[in-house]
């Protein structure tokens, strides 16, 4: 090596991370500058001497440089020491404030949670998941937006919303899923129709040829049951929210399809009567969803636990 490249000092390459000592390294070296003693800061900082030495020794090895003198006395900060025990402050001060930034931004995440869901899901399941979570996160402002399974989708693409539930047979575009319940539709009308005194089972064919009462297009419930029939089913009525389904079904108005979960207490009560069907594939899986990538984190994490709870 000639003269000159020796005055040039060693060439400066690699990721920073690896020439700058890390955060823990540095809180030592001012510990030991405020204390002065190597066995004081480590008790102060929750580990032993010898670890303590021990990330001095590598933090000396990193930066080319004796950072510390060692005696029965005390540790005693070299003149280079002393240096880097400024610069260390800095980085250290700017690391506090670093964190308290990103503790704010924590804060103001946790402080609400936007949620989107299909209707069956938004009457019947989650009133009881967002109590279980208010229990969890009392201070978390809960909205709730109640709509189709397009609506959901594009609510959380567009970012109005941090959480969806959807109840289709597949999951929207740009979005990641994950099974959260299942469910099954079934078909219900008045007990003074002729299908609740049958005594076969409906064939699909039957089921297709009849206008029944329908979500509208875009919903879980219809895409599943477009699904079972070819695209075969025909609106008596087309409504936009599983109640008013039920209560043109309890009224008489015709046979519809709905979720299981939505009409057990108007079965019990023998307001709805359930009707057998044969070779009509009516299950579904009912699933959390976000979009892509973003796999949810602080209310939207905890709500997404509790469904599977």
């Amino acid at each position: 090596m000639s003269n000159a490249d020796e005055q040039a000092g060693p060439t400066v390459s690699g990721s920073l991370a690896h020439r700058v000592p890390d955060l823990g390294a540095l809180e030592l070296l001012l510990a030991v500058a405020r204390l002065g003693s190597l066995g004081g800061a480590a008790r102060e900082l929750g580990i032993t001497q010898p670890a303590a030495s021990s990330r001095i020794r590598s933090m000396e090895r990193q930066l080319g440089v004796a950072l510390v003198d060692r005696s029965p006395r005390g540790s005693r900060l070299t003149d280079a020491g002393a240096l880097v025990t400024d610069w260390a402050r800095r980085i250290v001060e700017a690391a506090e404030a670093f964190d308290v930034g990103a503790q704010a931004l924590r804060v103001r995440r946790d402080s609400r949670l936007r949620v989107a869901a299909s209707m069956t899901i938004a009457e019947y399941l989650l009133p009881g998941w967002l109590l279980a979570l208010r229990a969890q996160r009392p201070d978390t402002a809960v909205s709730l937006h109640a709509g189709n399974s397009t609506v959901v989708a594009e609510r959380l693409l567009s970012d109005e919303a941090d959480l969806g539930f959807v109840e289709g047979l597949s999951v929207p575009a740009g979005l990641d899923s994950a099974v959260i319940a299942h469910d099954r539709l079934i078909v219900v009308t008045a007990p003074g129709h002729a299908w609740a005194r049958r005594r076969r089972s409906l064939a699909a064919e039957e089921l297709a040829s009849t206008p029944l009462i329908l979500r509208e297009k875009g919903s879980g419930t219809r895409q599943v049951l477009d699904a079972a029939l070819g695209g075969l089913a025909r609106p008596l009525i087309e409504l936009s929210s599983t109640t008013a389904v039920k209560a043109a079904a309890v009224s008489g108005a015709g046979p519809a399809v709905l979720s299981e979960l939505a009409v057990g207490e108007e079965l019990a009560m023998r307001r709805l009567v359930s009707v057998p069907v044969d070779g009509v594939a009516l299950a579904r899986d009912l699933r959390a969803v976000w979009p892509t990538g973003h796999r949810p984190t602080g209310p939207a994490r905890d709500l997404l636990s509790l469904t599977r709870g």
